[in-house]
């Protein structure tokens, strides 16, 4: 696909744990030629440093602070770029609110397949699909509470997006052709 998107454009992907928010941010990537920036891939190098679990880390960011600002630091500076991204990140949304903000739905027993599946997700070890479903939902509440109270950000209200996607049922293309099809449309009509 021809890249015809403005300089500065950038795309920000979150939602649901397991998702596929980083496979449809890669191949986004590919589509478009935008530059891949993952928070999420920020945060597992850091629970990997630090020794633990990314829902330990999750909880320790919430009486840790510096946690969460090593984070989102780096995405705020991405808002100053006039780069082309897709920004695979929990709170890229609210920091750079001029991107297109795409939200990834999914089944939670789906995501949780998912995630056990998925070798690379080192500081993401679950015994059963029921663990991986506790865990996950754990971690989804601990984050969504932090930011809410560190930022005011809700993560859960629908409204901050621009596209609310379900991925359970979609293949990685077809979640892609849908957000750049959508994101083309809202182009032009601004």
């Amino acid at each position: 696909m021809e890249n015809t998107f403005p300089p500065g454009t950038k795309i920000a992907i979150t939602g649901d744990l397991g998702s596929g928010k980083s496979a449809v941010a890669r191949r986004l990537c590919e589509l478009t030629g935008f530059e891949y920036f993952s928070t999420g891939r920020i945060q597992r190098q850091l629970a990997e440093e630090l020794g633990v679990d990314t829902l330990t880390l999750n909880r320790m960011a919430e009486v840790d602070p510096t946690i969460d600002y090593r984070i989102d630091n780096a995405i705020r500076a991405l808002r100053q770029d006039t780069g082309q991204y897709v920004v695979d990140s929990r709170l890229a949304w609210f920091f750079i609110p001029e991107a297109y903000k795409v939200y990834l739905t999914v089944d939670v027993r789906v995501a949780a397949e998912r995630i056990l599946g998925d070798p690379t997700r080192r500081s993401e070890q679950y015994q059963s699909v029921e663990e991986a479903i506790e865990k996950i939902t754990a971690r989804k509440a601990s984050e969504n509470a932090r930011y809410l109270r560190l930022y005011g950000a809700d993560c859960a209200n629908m409204d901050n997006f621009d596209l609310v996607l379900d991925t359970t049922r979609r293949t990685i293309d077809e979640v892609c052709d849908v957000i750049l099809l959508s994101l083309s449309a809202a182009l032009h009509r601004t």
